[in-house]
């Protein structure tokens, strides 16, 4: 097994370790290759640190016939396109060379198409008389790294070097006769793979190996410089400052460092980098004067020090090129309780504050008058600041969040501490430090005043009447024409939104046939509910349906009414005309696979133990299926891709005889093979980024209900229940703008056209059912007033305690005008953290065009849970044993 000392956080952290070892060889004119994709990041940090430029070196595999996978050889882009053979594995497998030219000339047609992609028509640097340093995440074979070392050997580079960050001691042992030096920081003898190095290991997207490639040239000097770099001086005392101001700067981030250091500290400097390549102006700077810097009590006096930062913003807004731009304080050391201080002084000129092993408890009593977010960062081994902060914490009356890295000390020295530092301060102040009326979207701001705002939504607010009322769900029926419903939820955990959706979905129901009520569920769970509400044959489950976290989502009491709906209306129904309950999510795989094979297991015996032959590939994940993504990574891609697949395949192959014995068991069969497909996808890509895990989940939702809108019939018509961000068209929303995000209620809008009605739902305040943490145990939380300028805050102003929305309404055309202005929306899941809910919790929408109507409480309650515990005997008659 790997150790722990021996593993990267992620590339950049492996860059750096080996950029510090490169630095110390002294090496003459080196120009940095990168392998694409996984070497461009290691290259990059170790192109900062040589002050050396990056250029890419395109390497493909050439597979050996019928084992593709098994390197016969290489080829290396470039004008004589080197190619490199394994003699001995060409012998093994009878390559000729027909094979050989063919692979060769089929390589080279990609080669020239990532060439063109990453570089475009940019000139490549030859490496002609200099020290050419080959890098790239990590060797196994080495393949690829040995065509690429005699390739630039063979262009004239004076010296090779190859550095890595992992490689097997054989491995690097065949590298030797190609390279002059090889620095490799972790050669071992049992190799896992590469993966099993790093903490992150995701692939590199084509957009990323641009942008990394880009911030390296920019860098490098050779397009130009992108920063902007002075020295400053600060009147009246003259302190001397760094100040670097990207292109378009989206902020400034003044700094004020403690205990004695300068504005030379390399912590603040490192950190200082990052936010400039973030595209954040950053000041550095002198707090004390050269003789105020002798006398050791001047570093204690957080006023004086507090004092040349206010000094220090007045500079700031006099300077054309930086005045307007959102101010950010970071503080280190004491000169955190100076930047506290100065926060409090400052109260709504500063945007965010930022504190790195800091004494923020140094501002006293202040600290409650502080306005602005504030994130305090504090090693997880410095236990005395730890607790200084804590208390900290607790006096801060603004949006806070303390985080601990863990195993640091004071200094953060420990390897990968820093780093750890850099990337929380840079998210904090990406989040806070916005220019005045610019969303992080490419959306129109907002103009026109909150107060027109107000009148005009006003005018169009439809009052709604109690949810006990029957002519609630009656306001309704304008949508009933539509084939697919979305009915959203502003949260996991708020009573109002169940059971107005259950008003909603029951007339529905009872006056316009829909017969489908699709949820954010996993499908087995769900499923259990639908044998009940149809009264179908019992089927135990090796698990309660519903017991996974959070029980409370759909185990409540609001949901358990709504059931004994279902079942009482179906009983007066034939079968065919009975309203089906079905979950649409992918998280409870190992029900399905148990779904599986107790449906072959009753069909088809023999099938039912090739399935459990090729499930099994999946069980050492069972109890933690998010660690098959992991292991997919350290131990071959896609792991158990293929058998999973097979199951379904073979499935679809045996379908009219299946089928023929009862439809309905064959699709609920079919349903959990496709689930289980899915979920390994999307257990792999949650270690990818979260935008592709999140894009495999709601186009498993979407194919989910076209699934059963298929099965049912073609005049058959859905409710689909589910949060917010998943019916609202993400295309209108910060997730779809800025994280390339798509949902199901945008899949459902392009499929379905105005045969699909998204109803979106908010409050202002209240209660609600959530956790602090995941797998958290669930409390009962006071929802804060909605935030200044969010949509909630606007439907708080109309002042109604209830009322709907139409966006498709022809008469107001003026209020989709008015709506569509980007304003910050609330979003709460099973998680809740109201002390850092403008972070975690809101984002910037465009509310009528993300959704056709929108529903509005002005104040809520928490939904009542039910018990996970089953009673003996009942969960034979009731899914939630009650």
């Amino acid at each position: 097994m790997v150790q722990s000392h021996l593993q990267f956080r992620d590339r950049f952290d492996a860059g750096r370790q080996l950029a510090t070892k490169l630095v110390a060889l002294t090496l003459e004119q080196p120009v940095v290759y990168a392998l694409p994709r996984g070497g461009v990041p290691i290259a990059l940090e170790i192109s900062r640190a040589l002050q050396a430029p990056l250029d890419l070196l395109l390497v493909r595999k050439i597979g050996a016939p019928g084992t593709p996978e098994v390197a016969l050889g290489a080829v290396v882009e470039g004008s004589g396109a080197e190619t490199v053979i394994n003699e001995e594995v060409r012998m093994a497998t009878g390559a000729d060379d027909t094979y050989l030219e063919r692979a060769r000339q089929r390589e080279l047609v990609e080669l020239e198409r990532r060439r063109a992609l990453y570089l475009g028509s940019r000139a490549r640097l030859k490496p002609a008389g200099r020290t050419a340093i080959v890098v790239d995440d990590g060797l196994a074979t080495g393949a690829t790294a040995k065509a690429a070392l005699i390739a630039i050997k063979n262009q004239g580079a004076a010296k090779v070097v190859l550095a890595v960050p992992v490689a097997p001691e054989a491995t690097l042992a065949e590298m030797r006769p190609y390279a002059d030096i090889i620095v490799c920081l972790h050669p071992v003898r049992a190799f896992p793979g590469v993966g099993a190095f790093y903490s992150d290991f995701h692939q590199l997207t084509d957009e990323e190996t641009i942008g990394l490639l880009r911030q390296g040239w920019v860098r490098g000097g050779t397009t130009g410089s992108a920063h902007s770099r002075r020295s400053i001086l600060v009147p009246p005392l003259g302190l001397v400052g760094d100040l670097s101001v990207p292109l378009d700067p989206r902020g400034i981030i003044l700094f004020a460092h403690g205990s004695g250091s300068s504005r030379l500290s390399p912590r603040n400097a490192a950190v200082a980098d990052r936010l400039n390549d973030k595209g954040f102006a950053t000041l550095l700077l002198d707090l004390l004067t050269a003789d105020e810097a002798k006398d050791r009590r001047n570093v204690f006096d957080i006023p004086l020090l507090a004092e040349r930062l206010l000094e220090a913003a007045i500079w700031i807004q006099a300077e054309p090129d930086i005045a307007d731009l959102p101010l950010g304080l970071f503080g280190a050391s004491t000169g955190a309780g100076a930047a506290m201080l100065a926060a409090a002084e400052l109260q709504g000129r500063v945007a965010a504050v930022v504190s790195r092993g800091g004494r923020p408890d140094l501002a006293g009593p202040r600290l409650a008058e502080i306005e602005a977010p504030t994130l305090l960062i504090v090693g997880g081994d410095d236990r005395e600041v730890l607790t200084l902060n804590q208390k900290a914490l607790h006096a801060l009356a603004c949006e806070k969040l303390l985080k601990i890295v863990p195993g640091a000390t004071h200094l953060f020295e420990e390897p990968g501490a820093l780093e750890a530092v850099t990337d929380l301060a840079s998210a904090w102040f990406e989040h806070y430090l916005l220019k005045p009326n610019q969303p992080p979207t490419s959306a129109t701001p907002q103009s026109i005043s909150q107060t027109s705002a107000v009148a005009v939504l006003r005018t169009a607010a439809e009052p709604l009447p109690s949810l006990e009322d029957a002519n609630f769900a009656a306001v309704f029926d304008r949508f009933a024409q539509a084939r697919v419903i979305l009915l959203g939820e502003a949260s996991h955990g708020t009573s109002e939104f169940y059971l107005a959706r259950a008003a909603i979905t029951r007339r529905l129901i009872e006056r316009h046939g829909f017969t489908i009520v699709a949820v954010e569920a996993d499908w087995p769970d769900a499923a259990a509910i639908d044998r009940y509400v149809r009264q179908s044959p019992h089927r135990p489950m090796h698990s309660t349906p519903f017991a996974r976290f959070p029980t409370w989502m759909w185990r409540n009491k609001d949901v358990d009414v709504f059931i004994s709906f279902l079942r009482n209306h179906n009983a007066k129904k034939l079968q065919g005309e009975k309203v089906g309950f079905y979950g649409l999510d992918l998280y409870n795989m190992t029900a399905s696979i148990a779904a599986v094979l107790a449906y072959l297991d009753r069909v088809d015996p023999e099938a039912a133990q090739i399935a459990r032959e090729r499930y099994a590939c999946l069980s050492p994940w069972s109890r933690e299926p998010a660690a098959y993504g992991r292991a997919s990574l350290t131990e071959g891609y896609a792991l158990c891709e293929r058998p999973v697949t097979r199951i379904l395949i073979d499935l679809l192959q045996k379908e009219l005889q299946y089928a023929k014995n009862d439809g309905a068991e064959f699709f609920d069969a079919m349903q959990n093979a496709r689930l289980v497909a899915d979920a390994e996808r999307y257990y792999r890509a949650m270690y990818y980024g979260a935008r592709e895990s999140w894009n495999h989940r709601d186009q498993h939702m979407f194919n989910a209900l076209q699934n059963i809108l298929a099965w049912t019939g073609p005049k058959a018509k859905a409710v689909v229940w589910a949060h917010n961000s998943h019916i609202g068209d993400a295309r209108f929303t910060e997730m779809g703008m800025e994280r390339g995000e798509l949902n199901i209620g945008q899949l459902c809008r392009q499929a379905y056209g105005r045969d699909a009605a998204l109803i979106g739902f908010g409050t202002h305040s209240g209660t609600v059912a959530a956790a602090s943490e995941w797998d958290g145990p669930m409390e009962i939380k006071a929802i804060r007033p909605s935030r200044p300028g969010s949509y909630e805050d606007l439907f708080h102003k109309v002042g109604a305690d209830r009322f709907l929305v139409d966006f498709r309404a022809k008469e107001h055309d003026n209020l989709r005008r008015v709506i569509a202005a980007p304003r910050l929306e609330r979003y709460i899941g099973v998680i809740y953290r109201p002390e850092t809910e403008r972070w975690s919790h809101y984002s910037y929408a465009s509310l009528s065009d993300q959704y056709d109507a929108f529903v509005w409480f002005d104040q809520s309650c928490a939904v009542i849970p039910l018990p996970t515990e089953v009673a003996a005997g009942e969960d034979e008659t009731y899914p939630f044993g009650l």
